[in-house]
């Protein structure tokens, strides 16, 4: 009997992976083992293997498409076996509560991060009699509460359904817009755009303009002529804007600038590179230096080591170090668990094990979700300061500068001091200037007494 094969939940915090390539086609037999595709996650590239021995007699999405976890994927059976793609088992076999239970956790992830509600007139369903074809009975439920209209959203459940967390997710992107130029916008249907001049980019009813009327872009003839590109922001790249956008759409981000002294740091790095393989240190970098005087500061500062969702705060014991990392498929941040249990040396291996993980497409979403806080480097660069935008729910983000040289006074005179740059961008709802600065100034202490500090 044909049997359809499901999109696995790789990873806990899995909601829909996007298949890149197809390591099959139909026509092929397959036996338990085999690789059936490539699929990315929004964390990472996972081979996608066959259960069981048999022949492929169809796949059910094509390269590109995103696709639910346990939609189904493939269909599997013996040479010439007939199939029905649209029998209730071209869903894996679930029933509607089935998909309901699996709503249930899938949007957990995405409301607790959504915005307050808006007052706001509810959205009248299209719908007669006031069914909604096409979307679930939870998405149906909640898109009431949030005065979302589930008919405008583009469903990533099974057909393109639409589901809880679609609803959830348009909540958390709502472009916030005053009672006035919502009326106005409905009688007169006018454009709304994407932000507008009011506190937090809330759309004003003068930032209105009428279907048709110029938006400002420039006119095609003004354009110098050539062929103009157009790129689709899809798979890892669309996901990492919705997160984007999302973090800055539903916090309060304030970014503080600092330096510190980093001549002990760059005395010790060179030690290390010097001392040769005995020891094991020449590989420690300036980067697993900087974590672990950070790892070292944030134990002093429990209220950076947190979490901001759903009205609550969440402090954590450990520190579960997140590593913004630059890859030729987009930023992904792998988790560095219990850094604050580790050694100098333990943070520098355990980093280098991640790296390699990633270069290698191998690394397990679960390694890239559950940071505490996130450190993100750009001083290789030549950076001297930027602003790091938070990985909510996490309520602070240190930016690594580049290190340049400063004029200071010592006993008189003017000496020129290496100095590391630091930007640390926090969540302003949960943690306010002065906290921020002075987290600032202990690790400034820390890393130029970056040698005392590895004794204790």
């Amino acid at each position: 009997m044909a049997e359809h094969i499901q999109m696995p939940k790789l990873g806990n915090s899995v909601e829909s992976c996007i298949i890149v390539e197809w390591m099959v086609k139909p026509g092929d037999t397959v036996k338990a083992g085999d690789v059936l595709c490539v699929a990315e996650t929004d964390k990472a590239a996972v081979d996608v293997e066959a259960k069981q021995e048999g022949v492929v007699l169809a796949l059910l999405a094509e390269e590109g498409d995103e696709v639910p976890v346990y939609a189904p994927i493939a269909v599997l059976g013996e040479e010439g076996e007939s199939f029905d793609p649209g029998s209730a088992a071209a869903f894996g076999g679930k029933t509607e509560a089935a998909f309901e239970a699996a709503e249930k956790d899938e949007v957990a992830s995405v409301t607790k991060s959504a915005v307050p509600d808006m007052a706001a007139e509810p959205i009248e369903m299209r719908a007669p009699e006031g069914e909604v074809h096409g979307v679930s009975p939870r998405a149906k439920n909640l898109a009431s509460k949030k005065y979302v209209d589930p008919l405008s959203l583009s469903g990533t459940g099974p057909g393109g359904r639409v589901i809880e967390r679609d609803v959830a997710k348009a909540a958390a992107l709502r472009v916030p817009i005053s009672p006035a130029a919502a009326d106005m916008a409905a009688k007169k249907g006018m454009s709304i755009p994407d932000s507008g001049s009011g506190i937090g980019g809330r759309v004003l009813a003068s930032d209105l303009t009428e279907q048709g009327q110029p938006s400002g872009d420039i006119p095609a003839a003004a354009l110098t002529p050539g062929e103009i590109t157009e790129i689709p922001v899809k798979g890892m790249r669309r996901i990492i804007a919705d997160t984007m956008l999302t973090s800055l759409a539903t916090t309060a981000q304030f970014t503080a600038h600092s330096s510190a002294d980093a001549t002990k740091l760059l005395e010790l790095r060179k030690r290390f590179k010097e001392s040769g393989s005995s020891m094991g240190l020449e590989g420690v970098t300036l980067n697993d230096l900087a974590i672990f005087a950070v790892v070292k500061t944030i134990k002093s500062f429990p209220n950076m080591n947190a979490h901001f969702s759903g009205g609550t705060v969440k402090q954590f014991p450990f520190v579960h170090m997140g590593i913004a990392v630059d890859t030729d498929r987009g930023l992904m941040v792998p988790v560095l668990r219990n850094a604050d249990r580790l050694s100098l040396k333990g943070i520098s291996d355990e980093a280098k094990k991640i790296y390699a993980s990633i270069n290698s497409n191998s690394i397990s979403p679960d390694d890239l979700s559950g940071s505490t806080f996130t450190v993100t480097n750009l001083g290789s660069l030549g950076v001297q300061r930027f602003t790091p935008v938070l990985n909510i729910p996490e309520v602070a983000i240190l930016g690594i500068c580049s290190i340049e040289q400063k004029p200071v006074l010592i006993n008189g005179d003017i000496v020129h001091r290496p100095h590391i740059g630091f930007s640390l961008t926090v969540n302003h709802q949960i943690i306010d200037g002065a906290p921020a600065a002075r987290f600032l100034k202990v690790l400034g202490e820390n890393i130029k007494n970056i040698d005392l500090l590895l004794s204790v």
